[in-house]
């Protein structure tokens, strides 16, 4: 089964709608999805490494508009939808303490956990709960966001043939590895926000 997604992220890179669905996951992961679109990225990116920027691209572009909306739930919908998205993470007990945070590193938080497995929904949800200022907030999103990605793809465009040969020799190794890094991103979130 995971060679089979493998084989259709790398496949979908050649295809018309590829874009878009990086872009719908991009999306949705800065806002309420728990998949990072760096599962679409990387074979995207791998696939055809001479485009890694573009894809880079779309999903900065894609995971910032989603902060917006992760920004808007924060701000206006937190006592139904956000609160609710929070809970689902189990961070219900951790808001205010992040909420603290802002008043004191507002900036600081939004740009080391943009980079980080920390799940970005949670930094967007709360900003907009914390009122933290929409023009600051879309500039270091874009900054935060833009260097994860373009820096995944300087490697992948860079050592794209190396990477691949290893990921698809080990790709069940790989698999692993990422879902240890996607949990304790989670993990992390939990415990120190």
């Amino acid at each position: 089964m995971i060679k089979r997604v493998y084989d259709w992220c790398i496949g979908a890179a050649h295809k018309p709608y590829a874009l878009w669905i990086l872009a719908a996951v991009s999306f949705a992961e800065s806002s309420f999805f728990p998949v990072p679109p760096d599962v679409m990225l990387a074979p995207m990116s791998l696939a055809q490494p001479k485009r890694a920027w573009v894809f880079a691209g779309v999903c900065t572009v894609a995971s910032v508009v989603g902060g917006l909306l992760g920004y808007a739930i924060g701000a206006m919908l937190y006592d139904s939808v956000g609160h609710w998205l929070i809970q689902f993470y189990h961070l219900g007990d951790k808001v205010e303490t992040f909420r603290e945070g802002y008043a004191r590193w507002g900036a600081l938080v939004i740009l080391l956990k943009g980079l980080t497995p920390i799940p970005y929904k949670l930094v967007t949800i709360t900003s907009g709960f914390a009122g933290y200022d929409i023009w600051l907030f879309i500039l270091l999103s874009i900054i935060t966001r833009g260097a994860r990605f373009y820096i995944e793809a300087v490697i992948l465009n860079r050592w794209g043939d190396w990477i691949r040969e290893r990921i698809e020799r080990h790709l069940t190794l790989f698999v692993i590895l990422f879902l240890v890094v996607l949990v304790a991103g989670f993990v992390v979130a939990v415990k120190l926000l």
